[in-house]
């Protein structure tokens, strides 16, 4: 998507408090990072507050630990004015390469998350487009996502398309 057209996009809806900051993750956020992943699945899959996430919350902790060390992981989080209101992050990865990704680096956005009262106000547009220009910094070309409805206007409206070659086993 052309960047010119992205900063308009951002600009016009970034409607919010001036006191949104957005930090990139460090180690330091593990604890932040975790509760939001938890927060992010239980909202996404329609999970009650009492449905067990222990084992998900502990494998998570040790995925955070190891991939931002290494760069494999890169994640934001939202601010007002000190209060977390999002995060987002974008988990890279190496493929084959192929005739289309020479170089088999791929990634994929996850976690997006904005708490409901700041929703609809250009945050998470705002994040997503800090990860996708991270994952090119790194010459990625191919990057992917998994949408859920509420989801999906924002992602096309960034340029992202249903992909339509791909298959899953369970």
């Amino acid at each position: 998507m052309n960047d010119l057209i992205i900063k308009d996009t951002i600009d016009e809806y970034l409607s919010v408090s001036k006191y949104i900051n957005w930090k990139k993750a460090t180690i330091e956020d593990i604890d932040e990072l975790v509760r939001t992943r938890i927060t992010v699945l239980r909202v996404a899959n329609k999970l009650a507050d009492d449905v067990d996430m222990s084992v998900v919350e502990k494998e998570s902790y040790e995925y955070y630990k190891r991939t931002l060390e290494t760069g494999e992981h890169i994640a934001y989080l939202v601010y007002d004015n000190g209060t977390f209101i999002g995060a987002g992050g974008v988990s890279i990865y190496q493929v084959m390469p192929t005739y289309h990704n020479p170089s088999g680096k791929k990634a994929y956005i996850m976690n997006m998350y904005t708490a409901p009262k700041y929703r609809r106000q250009g945050i998470a547009f705002h994040t997503l487009d800090l990860l996708v220009k991270d994952a090119r910094e790194q010459g990625i070309t191919q990057i992917a996502l998994e949408a859920t409805d509420m989801g999906r206007p924002l992602y096309e409206k960034y340029g992202f398309v249903k992909m339509e070659n791909e298959m899953e086993i369970y």
